[in-house]
């Protein structure tokens, strides 16, 4: 795979929590901007609340990316709630938010370009199916 193949990426991500907080996983599916897959990531986390596996998600995809080398980035999530506090438009309150908030934010500064998109669940199968199995599994694949 070149790295003009991968100068962009749509990075699909989701958090899974069983009882929130509760056993937890995340999910993420990586794409070229023509909807190839590039990869499927999963993690499994433990007892973590649903935001936590949403940011954990976020991490996760942006350091794939940055570790290829990728200039462009597209992360589409359904969780409202992370996507309008990467976005500035809401503020990081909760004490186990902020780290993941802050790591989050540095990555994405290190694109050339970055942006996160809120989606519809319905448009996030491949990432919720990802994080769902590393919860079912207890299991991670992070490359």
């Amino acid at each position: 795979m070149s790295a003009a193949a991968e100068a962009a990426l749509v990075l699909h991500i989701d958090g899974a929590s069983r009882g929130n907080p509760g056993e937890a996983g995340f999910g993420v599916h990586a794409a070229r901007p023509d909807g190839s897959a590039v990869a499927e990531l999963y993690g499994y986390l433990g007892r973590a609340s649903n935001n936590v596996a949403e940011y954990q998600a976020l991490i996760h995809a942006l350091e794939f990316a940055r570790a290829r080398g990728v200039g462009s980035v597209e992360v589409r999530s359904d969780s409202e709630l992370v996507v309008r506090q990467m976005n500035g438009q809401y503020r990081v309150k909760h004490a186990d938010m902020v780290p993941l908030h802050r790591r989050a934010s540095e990555l994405l500064r290190g694109f050339a370009q970055g942006r996160i998109v809120h989606v519809r669940r319905e448009q996030n199968r491949e990432a919720d199916r990802l994080a769902n199995r590393a919860v079912d599994e207890r299991a991670s694949k992070l490359a």
